[in-house]
């Protein structure tokens, strides 16, 4: 999709600040605006990554990193097969308000292009759906992913079609993989926003150390 007819279907795709995405999630937030247009378009990207995840992680107890978890929609779907040990970071502090009390272990306000505050190997798996998108988090989160991660953990993920090549995504996967720091499990055309004819490509990677 050309980058001008994205502003019609998804306007937060056309912003190139990080404080302006933050604006307008703060914004999208209120009254739980947010929650509410994802289940207006369809937004499947939750259900979808959830159940591809599912398939390989058989221990339900694993502790799970949601990186830009916003209002929690992950931790919802993950917690319908049996997850329950979830900790969120977003950079939206009005999306994280909106997480289901209860849901969450820890969530923390985060900029996902920065170094993340956890420990090396602290997480069994990563979940990042929605995040890899326009003006939003680069490739390089992919190696603080790793890095918080687990020999033999997961990490589960969309990148929106529009800037997997644009941003170098699918550079960064193949550098990753062709160093053995971890192998493609699933990597397929997801639906994610089909209603707004926006879609992803949802990977599933285990970590190698």
């Amino acid at each position: 999709m050309a980058q001008k007819d994205i502003g019609n279907k998804v306007p937060l795709h056309t912003l190139k600040k990080t404080e302006d995405v933050m604006k307008f999630y703060d914004d999208w937030g209120k009254e739980n605006k947010y929650d509410k247009d994802m289940s207006d378009w369809n937004y499947t990207g939750p259900k979808e990554t959830s159940e591809v995840f599912n398939k390989y992680a058989n221990d339900k107890e694993i502790k799970i990193y949601d990186a830009g978890c916003g209002t929690g929609l992950v931790g919802v779907e993950l917690k319908r097969y049996g997850f329950k040990n979830f900790y969120g970071a977003d950079l939206s502090q009005n999306l994280l308000d909106l997480v289901p009390n209860g849901l969450y272990h820890l969530l923390e306000k985060a900029d996902l292009n920065k170094k993340i505050n956890h420990e090396d190997n602290k997480f069994d798996a990563v979940m990042c759906v929605g995040t890899f998108t326009y003006a939003h988090v680069k490739p390089p989160a992919l190696d603080e992913f790793i890095r918080i991660t687990k020999n033999k953990g997961l990490i589960c993920f969309t990148i929106n079609e529009g800037i997997h090549e644009e941003y170098g995504f699918d550079k960064k996967l193949k550098e990753l993989c062709d160093t053995n720091k971890c192998k493609k499990l699933e990597f397929f055309k997801s639906q994610y926003l089909a209603s707004k004819e926006v879609n992803a490509w949802l990977g599933l990677y285990e970590v190698m150390k």
